[in-house]
């Protein structure tokens, strides 16, 4: 099944049973259906929010149009042979220009949308590298010829939003060739999963520290016997003005002596002069970089904005560009506003076309335990909807969780147990892939299990000392563990001279390796098996469970077990 029919499929099946309690899609037909094809961008409305009525026709709207993939059939079967070890495309990646080749848009598809576009009235149209994407400019009035839907302005919290209330339509000639259009609505934005320290001393008894630096870490989660990330170079998904954020970085790296990281903003639209999320990508920047040790090169990509049709663009400017093996983003959104707006199907694209290309993307899975973030609720367990959080959904991501972690006096790791803040659970909309099969309870949809792996994330019990606005901070959240995960999977990428590839049925292979003569402790080899703790949904379980998933990395541990 291609990525776009697994997505809309299931997604028409269970979509009534979601309770986002926010949002719900509305499947409209056309009266012009014999010449116009629906999209994946469903129409919208607002519960609990008032119609203000249409959006002024002059309104500016930036899109961006999501191409669809060719021979999505093949994806899936060429990622096992990828990650099979004995098969002889194990350890091999495609480049851009060998995935355009096979799956990308071709050139006289991209081209059909721009002229559409233009003679739309767009202007500022742009073509991605790998044609996956089409931005432009235009007003709303063209927005709703070109898509036959209507704008319509919401008050929702006393601020005016507006959303598209009829499902984005292409031209039938089109049909083939358009997955979704992004960037008609503006009433979801993805939120951060940083969580500051409010308690003074952890509640724990055997907790030796409390506060880590990236020695800590490394210490930690066994980092000793293994290279640096020297060899790997990460990116880090961003927004805003980045200036304080590199300042707050070479500040950090001096006070705990690490090397200056070679490093590179690359903006994926508009220059933004917003510094609100300076702490997070301080966090994600700090926290990778320091449990590494150092990385290769460091690669910002700073989007505009953290709403889905800006971000989109973000992680296909990584995708397309290949300069880092490893990103992470620590934010994310229920899962059920990125399938109504259509950024899952295209945000799936790109994230199974870095899989093929040896690249892995890490993302946080919330901090509100077994419900998935919403504005205002970071870091207070089951105060959001019982869903899982995107693009840590996305069968192509490495959803990562949260732990408390506890040390030895020796730094050493001495045990975990589940943030009770911590994501997990399982995707009502996207699917799991073979690597999960066997592992991951099984259950009658096939859905992805979440999360992947966990790492420190509890701010009052590990929380980790970062440098913001020039001042030291300690925070938490899964914005540490993602990151912490990234840093990680560095070190074993540049132990094994970057060969290793798309890092999840990797580490789902070492999970088929448990002890089986302890059948009632089937502990994960080469990660810290977490056996205790709740994120309100679920209990930690001995072998993969909702809460930790595989697991904490046990670094040297991988490092051996991998080949």
């Amino acid at each position: 099944m291609s990525i776009e029919n697994a997505t809309i499929t299931r997604s028409m099946r269970r979509v009534l049973a979601i309770s986002a309690g926010v949002l719900f899609p509305l499947l409209m037909t056309s009266a012009q259906a014999q010449s116009w094809v629906a999209t994946a961008t469903r129409g919208l409305t607002l519960k609990n929010s008032t119609i203000a009525g249409p959006l002024d026709a002059n309104a500016p709207v930036h899109i961006a149009v999501a191409l669809k993939l060719h021979n999505q059939d093949q994806i899936k079967s060429t990622l096992q042979h990828m990650s099979t070890p004995g098969d002889a495309l194990y350890g091999t990646a495609l480049t851009p220009a060998q995935f355009m080749a096979t799956y990308g848009p071709t050139q006289a598809e991209a081209s059909a949308v721009t002229n559409y576009l233009a003679s739309a009235g767009f202007q500022n149209i742009q073509t991605e590298d790998n044609r996956l994407f089409v931005t432009a400019d235009g007003t709303a009035q063209q927005a709703q010829m070109a898509f036959n839907t209507t704008l319509t302005e919401f008050v929702l919290n006393g601020q005016k939003v507006y959303a598209n209330t009829i499902a984005a339509q292409v031209p039938a000639s089109l049909g083939p060739i358009v997955a979704s259009v992004l960037g008609l609505n503006n009433i979801q934005a993805m939120r951060t999963m940083l969580v500051p320290r409010t308690a003074s001393t952890p509640s724990l008894p055997d907790v030796n520290r409390s506060v880590y630096g990236p020695a800590d870490f490394q210490k930690a989660y066994d980092a000793a016997g293994s290279a640096t990330g020297g060899l790997t170079s990460i990116a880090v998904f961003a927004e805003g003005n980045l200036n304080g954020v590199i300042s707050d970085l070479r500040k950090f790296e001096a006070l705990y002596k690490l090397p200056q990281v070679g490093l590179t903003v690359i903006k994926t639209g508009i220059a933004s002069p917003d510094t609100s999320g300076a702490d997070e990508w301080d966090l994600d920047s700090q926290t990778s970089t320091g449990i590494a040790g150092t990385v290769q090169h460091l690669y910002f990509y700073d989007a505009t904005s953290l709403t889905d049709s800006d971000l989109a663009i973000a992680f296909n400017r990584f995708a397309a560009q290949r300069y880092a093996l490893a990103g992470n983003a620590s934010f994310g959104e229920c899962e059920v506003f990125a399938w109504a707006d259509g950024s899952m199907l295209a945000d799936d694209e790109v994230f199974a076309e870095a899989a093929l290309q040896g690249q892995t993307v890490f993302s946080s899975t919330g901090d509100v335990g077994a419900s998935c973030p919403v504005e205002g609720t970071n870091g207070v367990p089951d105060s959001g909807p019982v869903m899982t959080s995107y693009p840590a959904s996305s069968p192509y991501v490495v959803a990562v969780g949260g732990t408390d972690l506890l040390t030895n006096t020796d730094g050493t790791w001495n045990s975990e147990v589940a943030w009770n803040a911590g994501g997990g659970g399982i995707s009502a909309l996207e699917y799991s892939l073979w690597w999960q099969s066997g592992i991951v309870p099984s259950n009658a949809a096939g859905d992805k299990g979440l999360p992947d792996v966990a790492m420190c994330a509890d701010p009052n019990v590990c929380g980790a000392s970062i440098i913001v606005g020039g001042s030291q901070l300690i925070v938490g959240g899964t914005s540490l563990s993602s990151p912490l995960s990234m840093g990680a999977w560095a070190r074993i990428e540049s132990s094994h001279r970057n060969k290793l590839g798309f890092a999840a049925p990797l580490l789902y292979q070492l999970a088929r390796g448990v002890n089986t003569s302890s059948p009632a402790a089937p502990s994960v080899i080469g990660f810290h098996d977490i056996i205790v703790g709740t994120n309100g949904g679920y209990v930690a379980t001995p072998g993969w469970d909702y809460t930790t998933g595989l697991g904490s990395f046990d670094i040297e541990a991988i490092n051996k077990l991998l080949k």
